[in-house]
């Protein structure tokens, strides 16, 4: 009784400390998906970062905010695979109001409300819930869990990102994961493998924090609780039971029960463009709660 009590206060603590937003659309349209689709977007802002902190991790002091990473988890409600989807912030979409643009610049001309409008009319798959970590918060979380373990085939120097890791595999703090989020001058695939890196950085966030070491500390949880309390910001509907459906999709599919791709590209230059046919395969399969086609997995690897 007495853990259960703890833990319901910490969860209403934390609760309490999340930051909500109105991102998600009452009416969806035509947009329609099946089971639950999350948003989670990486914000590239600065603002609530002090002179300090944005020396140690390597930001800068960029003014406004964008979106470094977008990606949609479908937890499908038939029993499919779940799928973990990146969309290339260079993609040319139709942004409504502004025109063609960068998918990146929806979020900065209008926030979370934009963002979410651009991607359900340029996809038709309709979004459930909105998850958002800015770079401190990211970084503050991967301190919470005591770093995480990645596996580097080769090593990686970015000045940009501010960033040298050797090969191998090596524990990473909050500032070198947060840079390798973000690194991608050092890679010729530019924001296309870096991307993908970010899918593994996150399933590898998911992994620790999901894993028992964690939750069966109660030190380990309150802290990583608190931080990611800290850290996000959620769609004003998006509950409690919500996000740990999230946790758990992500930790399903890093766990090898579902599935990571980009979206199919047609040109590929300093910005990108989508392949109709491919993508539109994909978004069919979101919409309709079905595994993800084998051919776009395929092309993936």
């Amino acid at each position: 009784m007495v853990i259960a009590i703890a833990l319901g206060v910490l969860v209403w603590w934390v609760w309490s400390r999340i930051e909500k937003v109105d991102a998600i659309p009452e009416d969806h349209g035509s947009a329609t998906s099946d089971g639950r689709v999350f948003l989670l977007v990486g914000s590239d802002s600065r603002e609530d970062l002090s002179e300090e902190e944005q020396s140690e991790l390597g930001t800068g002091s960029v003014e406004g905010q964008r979106t470094d990473t977008i990606m949609l988890l479908h937890v499908p409600g038939g029993g499919a695979r779940n799928a973990l989807v990146s969309i290339p912030r260079d993609s040319v979409v139709d942004i409504p109001g502004q025109g063609e643009n960068r998918i990146n610049a929806a979020f900065a001309f209008g926030g979370a409300p934009l963002l979410v409008e651009t991607i359900e009319a340029k996809t038709g798959v309709a979004i459930d819930d909105y998850v958002q970590i800015g770079f401190g918060g990211f970084a503050e979380i991967v301190d919470a869990l005591g770093g995480v373990e990645m596996c580097l085939d080769e090593a990686v120097q970015d000045e940009q990102a501010h960033i040298d890791l050797p090969a191998g595999c090596q524990e990473l703090n909050g500032a070198d994961a947060l840079g390798y989020a973000r690194a991608r001058h050092f890679d010729p695939r530019s924001d296309l493998g870096r991307v993908e890196r970010q899918r593994e950085l996150i399933s590898a966030i998911s992994d620790k924090a999901m894993s028992a070491g964690t939750l069966l500390n109660p030190l380990e949880l309150a802290r990583t609780a608190l931080a990611g309390g800290d850290a996000l910001v959620l769609d004003e509907d998006t509950g409690p039971l919500d996000m740990f459906a999230f946790v758990r999709g992500i930790g399903s599919v890093s766990g090898g029960s579902g599935d990571t791709l980009t979206v199919p590209l047609g040109d590929v230059g300093n910005t990108v463009t989508w392949d109709e046919e491919a993508a539109g395969q994909l978004w069919t399969a979101l919409q309709d709660g079905t595994d993800i086609p084998s051919e776009l997995l395929e092309e993936e690897q």
